[in-house]
């Protein structure tokens, strides 16, 4: 299995950007994808995951300005990441995985990852 996330790069404060994982290797219609991102020096934060059957959640630190969103025709999952602030500067990580009860917020939830795509705000 193959995470491909792509659509990172430097931008300014306000901006918007849409990241895109392309999967490979697994048909994510049958799983939960989620989005993460890990800051400099900080470790590696929940943002956003959405399951098979419809159901999305939102990390707080992020809520009321992304969004996540699945084409599983095209095998791909994509954040909508608005009024971009400089402390979003991070690596952005898509995973996907079928994780069980509460641990859809941890990294342990998943058991595939992207490379990492990276975001930098400038102010």
């Amino acid at each position: 299995v193959q995470l491909q996330a792509s659509g990172g790069g430097l931008v300014q404060a306000g901006d918007s950007l849409r990241l895109s994982c392309a999967a490979s290797g697994r048909t994510i219609s049958t799983y939960t994808m989620a989005w993460f991102r890990q800051a400099p020096g900080k470790e590696r934060e929940f943002v956003a995951a959405s399951w098979s059957g419809g159901s999305i959640e939102y990390g707080d630190s992020v809520k009321g300005r992304l969004s996540i969103s699945r084409d599983n025709a095209k095998n791909t999952v994509y954040l909508q990441v608005n009024s971009l602030k400089p402390e979003d500067t991070a690596v952005y990580y898509c995973a996907t995985g079928r994780p069980l009860n509460s641990r859809w917020r941890g990294v342990s939830g998943y058991d595939y990852w992207g490379q990492g795509t990276l975001v930098t705000v400038s102010s």
